[in-house]
């Protein structure tokens, strides 16, 4: 079917307009109709019509096909060239360029020399848009074009290599130790805004930092973190004035990529940061899209005073402890009266007193904390720390349903935050239990970091992996990712405590589980949740004077230490007190577990309420509550396990109705377990 003479002639104007005005980034679907002297609707009609292509994809087309010819005249770089055809962002014109030609623009060049086949004429076809794209190819005299127009001609091209990078510790060339929060904060700077860079896998802080003094050289730090690019730095601040020498090497080869020296006034710091991780993402031709270019330009504040004390209190809320912690908040406190709306401070003060607060029976500073959040996203709502911040404090109140969606968030505006993934992933085991989802973020948080290199970090996020695995049953699954959060970290006490109980799962041996908890509590004397687990599975032995023994500890503990922590094991803790006589003690308990339940907000609560019926005698309130809980869809392996296993049954819990009950829970766990059993193992998970 061959085109009318009208509509060569509209081409025709069309192609012309739109070479005219390649340059103009503003030049798009509205500013072509004006040019034309036509309505936008018309325009649309005619275009779609002629060519089955918007007009976005045609202006975008234009300006690919001349951004290739000026490539291959080899007179201009990426940067140049992208600016020449309307792409303000140089990454935005790569990821284009990529998506279009199947390769980054930085091989163009290379391509015409490898001399590529170029057909004389396209193959015969009917097809508008193949006709469109020649007329393109023709009025700009590209004849290159024959790649977008017969992919079957294109070589077979190795996979370009992963976009990974690690920061490594900047070093102070200054002879005055005060610089070193200065350059760790350039640093901590570079780092988080190539985080921002969703085209980048970027490994985090804790990664790099235990190469500072390493002598091994950079070959060998790339195989054992698996990355492709390492940025170097080193500088100094000479009264008014920041030099900073950087530099990208490729891991495999050691070979310097890019270098460059900054010499900055103080005043520039903001400008010197972004110029930085842009340069970086540039060299390496990773997208940057709009979005993450305006985050990154974003300016934390304007005071330096006020950053200048903004650093040195993120230095001591990156060590931790309670001195370092309340020291840091001094710092925060001083940064943010020199600039009331540093919203960056403000997050990183409320990080510092939901850290103070946590695991605390009195919540000293969780006023603060809500004051803080509340200034950060006031002052900068897309600041992903905001947002991480404003979901503690929500944790922090126990509202979690609140807290999720600036969690969720947050992880949005940094999908490279190891500790926004890790928060997910526990806010789903934790605060409000949902294996799916939990299985969800354990296996995110694993893929994002099984490269890193980070074997205490790699070694947490098998831990999660394996504990999600055996909340959903996945018993042996869960003993493999245990066994390796061990051999990258073995001196987890964390995974030898979990893999006390999932041998469990898998031999059904009580005894050894509890000789297994006792040497991990002779390790530390000071890990109060493995008492009361000992304490627990003394109950379940029927040694009750030993449970009893145990659990006396932990409550002094708990209680000296003003701990807010397994309220939700009281009931257990009661009933062990009455066995040992101590009516009064097990009544409080009683009471005190109702308490709990009142603001329960987990799947658990009408479990909990049947079983605090069933200590009362009270049958009726304790199958209605049952029904309730059997209703529930992501009931975790941990119930199925026990719920047959307790000694001193209530005539409530060995009534037939009861039974009953809990057996189409058990049943219906086993069903779901299947059903994600079959997903998983079509992902190839399993």
């Amino acid at each position: 079917m061959s085109e009318s003479p009208q509509d060569t002639e509209f081409l025709n104007q069309l192609s012309a307009k739109i070479n005219e005005h390649l340059a103009n980034e503003q030049f798009g679907v509205s500013e072509l109709a004006d040019a034309l002297n036509m309505s936008r609707s018309n325009l649309l009609r005619k275009v779609k019509k002629a060519t089955n292509l918007s007009v976005s994809q045609l202006i975008s087309q234009a300006r690919l096909t001349k951004g290739m010819q000026l490539l291959r005249t080899g007179s201009f770089n990426v940067s140049e060239v992208a600016h020449q055809v309307g792409f303000n962002s140089t990454s935005y014109f790569i990821k284009c360029f990529r998506e279009y030609y199947g390769y980054p623009p930085g091989e163009a060049g290379k391509r015409i020399s490898e001399q590529e086949p170029v057909p004389v004429s396209p193959p015969p076809s009917s097809s508008k848009k193949i006709k469109w794209l020649l007329l393109v190819v023709l009025l700009t005299g590209l004849v290159a074009a024959g790649w977008f127009l017969f992919p079957h001609l294109k070589k077979e091209e190795p996979l370009a290599k992963e976009k990974s990078i690690v920061v490594l510790p900047f070093k102070n060339d200054s002879s005055d130790s005060t610089n070193v929060y200065l350059i760790n904060g350039l640093m901590e700077a570079t780092l988080n805004n190539l985080q921002k860079i969703k085209a980048l896998r970027v490994l985090s802080r804790t990664s790099a930092e235990k190469y500072r003094s390493s002598s091994k050289t950079i070959p060998e730090i790339a195989k054992e973190l698996n990355v492709t690019y390492f940025v170097e730095g080193s500088g100094q601040k000479m009264g008014e004035r920041i030099v900073l020498n950087i530099q990208l090497i490729d891991g495999t080869t050691d070979t310097h990529l890019w270098s460059r020296q900054y010499r900055r006034e103080a005043v520039d710091i903001f400008a010197l940061q972004q110029e930085i991780s842009e340069d970086i993402a540039n060299e390496i031709q990773a997208v940057i899209t709009p979005d993450e270019r305006s985050r990154i330009q974003k300016r934390p504040t304007q005071n330096l005073e006020a950053y200048d004390a903004f650093l040195k209190g993120v230095d001591l809320l990156k060590v931790g402890g309670g001195a370092n912690l309340m020291q840091s908040l001094v710092h925060f406190d001083e940064a943010i009266s020199k600039d009331p709306a540093f919203a960056l401070a403000y997050a990183c003060a409320g990080m510092a007193c939901y850290y103070l607060d946590m695991f605390q029976a009195e919540k000293i500073y969780v006023d603060k904390l809500g004051a803080y959040a509340d200034k950060a996203v006031l002052h900068d709502p897309s600041l992903a720390e905001s947002l991480m911040t404003k979901g503690m404090y929500y944790l922090t109140r126990k509202e979690y349903k609140e807290a999720l969606p600036y969690l969720e968030r947050a992880l949005e505006y940094n999908p490279n935050s190891t500790e926004v993934l890790g928060l997910l992933a526990d806010f789903y085991y934790m605060y409000l239990p949902n294996t799916g989802k939990y299985l969800e973020y354990a296996l995110m948080g694993l893929t994002r970091n099984a490269q890193s290199g980070d074997s205490v970090a790699i070694s947490y996020f098998h831990l999660r992996l394996a504990n999600a695995l055996i909340q959903t049953g996945f018993v042996d699954q869960s003993l493999e990712h245990i066994d390796k959060s061990l051999e990258f970290y073995p001196e987890n006490s964390f995974s030898r405590y979990v893999r006390a109980f999932v041998l469990y799962a898998k031999e059904g041996n009580l005894k050894h589980t509890r000789d297994l908890l006792q040497a991990e509590y002779r390790r530390d004397t000071t890990r109060f949740d493995i008492l009361q687990d000992i304490a627990k599975v003394s109950y379940y032995l029927e040694e009750y004077d030993t449970a009893y023994k145990y659990y006396v500890r932990f409550n002094r503990y708990r209680e000296v230490n003003k701990l807010d922590v397994f309220e939700h094991e009281n009931l257990l803790i009661g009933r062990v007190y009455e066995l040992a006589g101590e009516k009064e003690k097990a009544k409080a308990f009683y009471e005190r577990y109702r308490k709990y339940l009142d603001t329960d907000q987990t799947i658990y609560r009408n479990l909990g309420l049947a079983v605090y019926y069933c200590q009362l005698n009270d049958s009726a309130k304790a199958i209605e509550h049952l029904k309730l809980f059997a209703r529930e869809g992501d009931v975790p392996y941990w119930i199925i396990l026990f719920m047959d296993k307790g000694p001193h049954l209530t005539e409530a819990e060995r009534s037939p109705e009861f039974i009953k009950l809990m057996q189409e829970v058990k049943e219906k766990f086993w069903t779901n377990h299947e059903k994600l059993k079959q997903k998983l193992e079509e992902q190839g998970l399993l």
